[in-house]
């Protein structure tokens, strides 16, 4: 039996910024992104990873598989040099939303509609 993959949906801003909002795009253009990120992010589990935005709110759909589990990804993701160099780069253009909570970056979206 095939396991299904799921969906999770987060949601972080960037500072109301123009200029930070364009190199922020650029950084993750296909061939700007560092291929031990998107390396990171697939060993993680993730099939995957879109990042959408609308002003300067941003909005990332992962699909991740059986194998995903967040807190393991977190903890990799602590102890990966490349990966927090990456994540301390990214906080010059991002900020949390008013209601993350302490040192949370990317906030979980809750579903509240599917259409069926």
């Amino acid at each position: 039996m095939k396991i299904k993959n799921k969906r999770y949906c987060y949601s972080c801003d960037l500072k109301d910024d123009p200029k930070l909002i364009s190199k922020y795009k650029k950084h993750h253009k296909e061939e700007n992104i560092w291929p031990e990120i998107t390396k990171s992010i697939k060993k993680a589990g993730v099939v995957s990873m879109e990042i959408y935005l609308t002003g300067n709110r941003l909005f990332m759909i992962m699909e991740v598989n059986s194998d995903f589990n967040a807190i393991r990804k977190n903890k990799i993701n602590a102890n990966n040099l490349k990966v927090q160099k990456w994540e301390k780069l990214m906080w010059n253009f991002q900020q949390k939303i008013p209601w993350a909570k302490e040192g949370e970056k990317w906030v979980k979206l809750d579903r509240i509609f599917k259409l069926k």
